[in-house]
């Protein structure tokens, strides 16, 4: 789990300051109700706003407090989960639904920044998925190969090319998605909170939820300083759901296990090393046992992230990992430190899917995006307004019921303490 102690985030620090906003006091109401300000939520309420539907955030925190002010800011197409193997699991129709809708995920977030004038450094020129060894090298491939046969603008590049487009050493190819970019992911929540506020959304920050209670056919939910009662609730806290007390809907907490993921930030880099590391700006991920990412921002720092809590007990040994790999990946990179160091969690399930439930009468989630928040979020956000407006086949996922996994706490701690003795050991030599 992520640690709540403050750590000196890069987001935090370079994104446009958010809207204005202010805690829940007194007894509103309101036709949907959505509990979470991250990309899921925020991205409900603007589109129930353009529709013209009365729609309430509130947040526990600040607008992207969980991981949408964490995220590495890799806005990819689709899941983590191959297209062959999402339709394995889903079925012909749902999965192909689904792939539709997810592949064309990041048009929809870059469309919605270019629409709304959002300030977060997008840049859409793709994103490399880097192969380490010759198994790395099938597996992107076979990626290729099944993305290809649905018409996606995907590409396997050599060792050289990948090289080139990236400027790190030591991978056997890269898949290039053109469909994909990055941004700053704080500063597009930010900007998706303002654009909804500007649709005639309501956000309340610092407003815990903290009771909930069925009254005919409404909620009434006791949050902050009032309470909100509303005809519709959208739960939208995925990884972030500990902050949600023992309300009615509780046990959607036990289906997911969590992923922590740490990120360090250098200094910015001279001009002549920045040009060199991913010169065109991809953001980089790799099909490692113990996934490690990379992207540059528009500074031209090197954030470098991968499984992990910065904890008391490992961040040392993150560090130093962290620092290793960039010297073995980049080795004229030069001398550089870290300016800035995070930490978050991923909210995985058991078929690496996420999952879509109505946890009581007029109670509707997502979550479970194990790993890819910006566009399913954004996606997700959009046809639960549709949902909860009357369209009762928006979601591009069967309803299911919250299926516990009993495993879920000791796969936590097992990806933890196993990040941490790979990263003791790792690239030393």
């Amino acid at each position: 789990m992520a640690t709540e102690r403050p750590l000196p985030n890069l987001w935090h620090a370079t994104a446009p300051a958010g809207p204005q906003t202010a805690q829940l006091a007194g007894d509103l109401t309101t036709e949907v109700a959505i509990i979470g300000g991250g990309f899921t939520g925020l991205s409900a309420a603007l589109h129930l706003a353009e529709m013209g539907v009365k729609a309430k955030v509130i947040e526990a925190r600040m607008i992207g407090h969980g991981g949408s002010g964490r995220n590495v800011g890799l806005v990819n197409a689709g899941m983590w989960v191959k297209p062959e193997d999402l339709i394995a699991t889903l079925g012909t129709t749902a999965g192909n639904r689904l792939l539709t809708e997810l592949g064309d995920g990041p048009s929809l977030v870059y469309d919605l920044v270019a629409k709304h004038g959002i300030e977060c450094e997008a840049v859409r020129n793709g994103t490399l998925h880097m192969a380490v060894g010759a198994e790395g090298l099938q597996d992107i491939r076979d990626r290729e190969a099944q993305w290809k046969k649905r018409g996606a603008p995907v590409e396997v590049l050599s060792a050289d090319r990948a090289h080139a487009l990236s400027g790190a050493e030591g991978f056997t190819g890269a898949l290039l998605d053109r469909r994909a970019g990055t941004i700053q992911p704080l500063a597009y929540a930010r900007g998706l909170a303002r654009a909804a506020l500007a649709a005639g959304a309501e956000i309340f920050t610092d407003t815990p939820l903290l009771a909930a209670e069925r009254q005919g056919d409404l909620w009434k939910l006791k949050a902050g300083l009032g309470t909100l009662t509303a005809r519709y609730v959208i739960l939208a806290t995925n990884a972030y759901g500990s902050l949600v007390p023992d309300v009615p809907w509780k046990e959607y907490r036990q289906e997911l296990t969590i992923l922590p993921f740490f990120q360090f930030a250098t200094n910015p880099l001279p001009d002549h090393i920045a040009a060199k590391i991913l010169p065109e700006r991809q953001g980089a991920w790799d099909t490692g046992l113990v996934m490690t990412s990379f992207r540059m921002d528009r500074q031209d720092r090197l954030i470098f992230g991968s499984v992990g809590r910065l904890d008391a007990l490992a961040a040392g040994t993150h560090r130093a990992f962290a620092a290793r790999s960039l010297r073995k990946l980049f080795p004229y990179i030069g001398d550089f430190r870290f300016e800035y160091w995070w930490d978050g969690r991923i909210g995985m399930t058991t078929n690496n899917l996420p999952a879509m439930h109505v946890l009581a009468p007029n109670v509707v989630s997502v979550s479970g995006y194990n790993g890819r928040g910006i566009a399913p979020g954004t996606v997700f956000g959009r046809a639960l307004a549709h949902h909860v407006t009357g369209d009762a086949s928006a979601v591009p996922l069967a309803e299911t019921p919250v299926t516990p996994d009993p495993w879920r706490s000791l796969k936590s701690a097992f990806y933890h303490a196993g990040a941490q003795a790979k990263h003791f050991i790792d690239r030393r030599f």
